[in-house]
């Protein structure tokens, strides 16, 4: 099972992503299910996963808790894996960089899209025609900023969370 640590979306951000929904339409492939990645783990098998787990604990301990500010429209042209161009919110969080170098430091970064290539950030479409890309970021959102209190390991496999870890405050 795909496993990755995430920030979890507050409403505010899912509530900008549905009012740029219909402006979606025209692309391939539209994301519903908005997400923040902090570090992605890859395949894991059940015994890989009960192991994990307690890796990570071990690796944010000691997080306080961060501001992140989502800031704008943006694309990536040529995305690492997966149909391009991709549509996403920009994402600023000098704590949330911070963490996620530190979880490299502690678990392999995934090539090309880890380490000094991670860029924050929620998805909203792949595919798209330039003349669709170019009126989003024209467009522009209001930022939104939010403090991120807890952090969730996420079972793409099965859509889910699969475990919490509230950041002290």
């Amino acid at each position: 099972m795909p496993i990755s640590l995430n920030v979890p979306v507050p409403g505010r951000v899912k509530r900008v992503a549905a009012d740029l929904e219909p402006e979606l339409y025209g692309f391939e492939r539209v994301r519903r299910r908005h997400t923040l990645v902090v570090k992605r783990f890859g395949e894991r098998t059940p015994t890989e996963y009960a192991r994990l787990v307690p890796a990570v604990r071990r690796a944010i301990e000691g997080t306080a808790p961060f501001e992140v500010r989502v800031t704008g429209i943006e694309t990536f042209e040529r995305p690492t894996h997966g149909a391009d161009p991709v549509v996403h919110l920009a994402v600023e969080s000098p704590g949330l960089l911070a963490l996620h170098d530190r979880l490299c430091e502690a678990f392999e970064p995934i090539e090309g899209l880890e380490d000094e290539a991670y860029v924050p950030h929620v998805t909203l479409a792949r595919g798209g025609s330039a003349t669709a890309r170019e009126r989003l970021r024209a467009r522009g959102i209001d930022p939104v900023t939010w403090r991120v209190n807890e952090l969730v390991l996420w079972d793409a496999t099965h859509e889910e969370v699969a475990a919490r870890f509230p950041l002290p405050a």
